[in-house]
């Protein structure tokens, strides 16, 4: 990566946003925003990563999920509203860069890219492993293969592409969720055919709401914000929209009780309906657990089809998010230029570039089957708090700017500024100090932390020497 990076002026902020959407096209649609917004923060981090937390917080993963829940939710106002301002298809990366500097850009750009590059890896193995599970007879690294080839070859087609596919994978998670909730509130009141209300047995008895103390508490802290990364794909794909600003701005205005019912409402349903302690929680997952319990015929078959369908939506928007992230660093003079060209508004090396790691993962996952996604969930596993930490940064310093220059610009407004974004903050630093002080998620810090200060360090080195060069 042979760039410098042009000297911050904050005098010309605007341009860098304005360059990171020129040559991609406008083919998604309002309905594609609105269903990816909505269906975007139902992922496998839910369905399957969430009976992690409930085995460790019992009935109070309801408290982990609601606070983890409230500052993503003020991440993704502050998103919004700068977003909604100067939409880009670099969103944060570019906010970063007009409010502290080509540096920050660079650094949270490349980060998240990162990110989502393995989170296509991951997300592929474990797609290969339950399709592998319904047919032994096939390997699961030639299932990582297919999955990588078809959702490869549809981004590098179409940006119309990504949003049908997210649209109805959207519409199938949130129906899935749709009708757990149903059948659960049923249950709950005693109304559904065949099964006793449990009343609150399950969430106050055995050993209580709290049943492993605070050391649990923060152990499900620390489980429940993994699951909600990917909430910030919907500000990427909205500058490729025919109206960015209304997009984001829906989306982020319905991201509260998006939040408190499929998160805080599915887990309040989860621990109500089944003993927090069942090894089925962990075992088959605690929406699969919750659905045996109801007496549902094949529920854990029912939940690997949804788990499927949300680990290959996630894969799909991680590409896209992936490659648009390069694209607009690349504009900004902050990547290897052959990564720059555009045809027909796709930037196809970007998408061929960001699913490399992914198609490498076909070899790794050969080589090393039961080492690899342990290894890869470590590599990445701080990075969104990272990224968190540079919107709420990037949102204070540019709110005052907006206010200055372009008031109308605020289409959205971060509730209770400045003193919430200094909460967000907090919180931020507060979760990766927790992740610091567990061993079990420590080293996801120490390889965090190692890339964020590479990162830093060489695109400062780069700001410094200023002027631009070829890549």
């Amino acid at each position: 990566m042979s760039q410098t990076l042009a000297p911050h002026d904050p005098g010309t902020s605007p341009a860098p946003q304005q360059a990171s959407a020129g040559g991609l096209s406008h083919g998604l649609k309002q309905r594609h925003l609105s269903m990816i917004a909505l269906g975007g923060v139902i992922g496998a981090g839910l369905f399957v990563g969430s009976g992690a937390g409930v085995a460790a917080a019992g009935p109070s993963i309801v408290l982990a999920y609601a606070a983890s829940g409230l500052l993503v939710m003020c991440v993704m106002r502050m998103l919004g509203e700068m977003s909604a301002a100067n939409p880009a298809s670099g969103s944060f990366s570019v906010h970063a860069e007009r409010a502290v500097g080509p540096w920050a850009g660079f650094t949270v750009g490349w980060m998240f890219w990162t990110l989502l590059c393995v989170g296509v890896a991951i997300e592929a193995i474990g797609a290969a492993n339950i399709v592998h599970g319904w047919l032994p007879g096939t390997p699961a690294w030639l299932w990582v293969l297919v999955f990588m080839a078809f959702f490869c070859g549809s981004n590098l087609l179409s940006v119309g592409n990504f949003g049908e596919f997210e649209f109805w994978f959207a519409a199938l998670k949130v129906g899935a969720i749709g009708l757990f909730l149903t059948l659960s509130v049923l249950a709950v009141l005693g109304v559904l055919p065949g099964t006793d209300s449990p009343g609150a047995g399950h969430l106050l008895g055995n050993g209580g709401f709290l049943p492993t103390g605070v050391s649990g508490l923060l152990v499900g802290l620390l489980a429940s914000v993994v699951a909600y990364g990917g909430l910030e794909t919907v500000t990427i794909a909205a500058a490729e929209s025919d109206d960015p600003v209304r997009g984001v701005a829906k989306a982020v205005k319905t991201t509260m009780w998006r939040i408190a019912v499929i998160y805080v409402g599915s887990m309040l349903a989860v621990v109500t309906l089944v003993p927090w302690d069942a090894k089925e929680v962990t075992e088959d997952g605690p929406y699969a657990a919750a659905l045996d319990r109801l007496g549902i015929p094949g529920a854990g078959q029912i939940m690997n089809v949804v788990i499927l369908i949300a680990l290959l939506s996630a894969m799909n928007a991680n590409i896209y998010g992936a490659s648009r992230m390069a694209y607009s660093l690349v504009a900004r003079g902050q990547g290897p230029k052959a990564l720059g060209k555009a045809g027909g508004g796709i930037p196809r090396r970007a998408v061929l570039a960001s699913s490399g790691f992914g198609f490498v993962t076909v070899l790794l996952s050969y080589w090393y089957p039961d080492t690899l996604f342990a290894w890869l969930l470590n590599m990445v596993g701080g990075v969104i708090l990272v990224v968190w930490g540079f919107i709420a940064v990037s949102q204070f310093l540019l709110r005052r700017r907006t206010e200055r220059e372009a008031p109308e610009k605020l289409v959205v407004r971060m509730w209770g500024f400045p003193y919430l974004t200094w909460v967000a903050l907090a919180g931020v630093v507060a979760v990766l100090a927790l992740m610091a002080w567990d061993a079990d998620t420590r080293v996801q810090v120490l390889f965090t932390g190692g890339l964020t200060a590479a990162l830093a360090t060489t695109g400062y080195a780069l700001q410094r020497r200023g002027g631009s060069a070829s890549a």
